[in-house]
């Protein structure tokens, strides 16, 4: 892929993406978004890779959105230019937020995303983690959920994800205030699951990643983050058994599960067959769904997850 504020690399199962404008903190831009939709759908077609772990170069991961456009920056929605792909997009018949369109690719990949949170996270940088299944801070970063203090609401569909994340009360005090605050405050409040001494970030991010890959079948675990999310807004539990029920049996007429148990029975590690499909995992359908009010002007050839 040609690209110019990400960096992306493939090893030993694991995709890294890199936020890379270091010199700007990582500052959030309308191409920034568009690279982002690029690489979730490249590692959501890659047979190659099993977790995806997200970064910052440099001393950032995420300062927000660029303000180099002055007192204007926000006020331009409506008729600034949008580059072809997702953010040339309506949903509601108004223009598809730049933070959404960059969010909900990840939302939608069927693979572990771990972000590896490595200093500012700060607007944008905060809200795109979310989707996120697992967040992990160094003891240098930094979160803010900054927007009532420049005059706009939370973006990237973080007013569904944050109150899952952390529950209400907390989602609420973050945003009304706005006040950044550090990473044993977002390990207390759940936003993080673990924090670590900054030189050991990537490397606990990369340990927790190469546990999955070495382990689980790539299969199984998709159908599951699909499940679990999407059960986040089921009206019942009955809801869950019945696409546990359906998963259980697809998934045992497949290949994994005989393998994972004569791994187990043969004290070695599993070597799991299963590849993922295009469409539904073992009658999981993709998760979200694409609305119908969403205005799609995606070119021919030019896909995203979240389509």
């Amino acid at each position: 892929m040609d690209l110019t504020e990400l960096r992306y690399e493939v090893a030993g199962g694991v995709a890294t993406v890199w936020l890379h404008r270091p010199e700007r903190l990582n500052a959030f831009t309308l191409t920034m978004a568009d690279e982002l939709t690029r690489v979730a759908a490249a590692a959501d077609a890659d047979d190659d890779v099993r977790v995806v772990v997200v970064t910052g170069s440099g001393r950032a991961f995420c300062a927000g959105a660029d303000l180099g456009g002055g007192p204007g920056t926000f006020s331009d929605r409506r008729t600034r230019e949008r580059p072809p792909g997702p953010l040339s997009e309506d949903v509601g018949g108004f223009p598809r937020d730049a933070g959404g369109v960059a969010s909900l690719p990840f939302a939608a990949l069927r693979k572990p995303v771990i972000a590896a949170i490595n200093g500012p996270a700060v607007g944008i940088g905060a809200t795109m983690t979310l989707p996120m299944d697992i967040r992990i801070a160094a003891e240098s970063a930094r979160f803010g959920f900054v927007f009532g203090r420049v005059g706009i609401v939370p973006e990237a569909a973080s007013s569904w994800f944050l109150p899952r994340v952390v529950g209400i009360s907390q989602a609420m005090e973050w945003v009304a205030t706005g006040r950044v605050f550090g990473a044993a405050e977002a390990l207390r409040g759940r936003l993080v699951s673990r924090v670590v001494p900054d030189l050991e970030l990537l490397p606990a991010a990369y340990a927790l990643a190469h546990e999955i890959v070495a382990n689980t079948s790539g299969v199984a675990v998709a159908a599951a983050r699909q499940l679990l999310w999407s059960m986040l807004g089921a009206a019942s539990p009955w809801d869950a058994h019945r696409a546990e029920s359906r998963a259980l049996v697809e998934l045992g007429e497949g290949p994994d599960p005989a393998e994972g148990v004569a791994a187990f029975l043969e004290k070695r590690a599993p070597r799991f067959p299963g590849r993922l499909p295009d469409g539904a995992v073992a009658g999981v359908p993709r998760w979200p769904a694409r609305p119908d009010d969403v205005a799609a002007q995606t070119p021919p050839g030019r896909t995203s997850p979240d389509s």
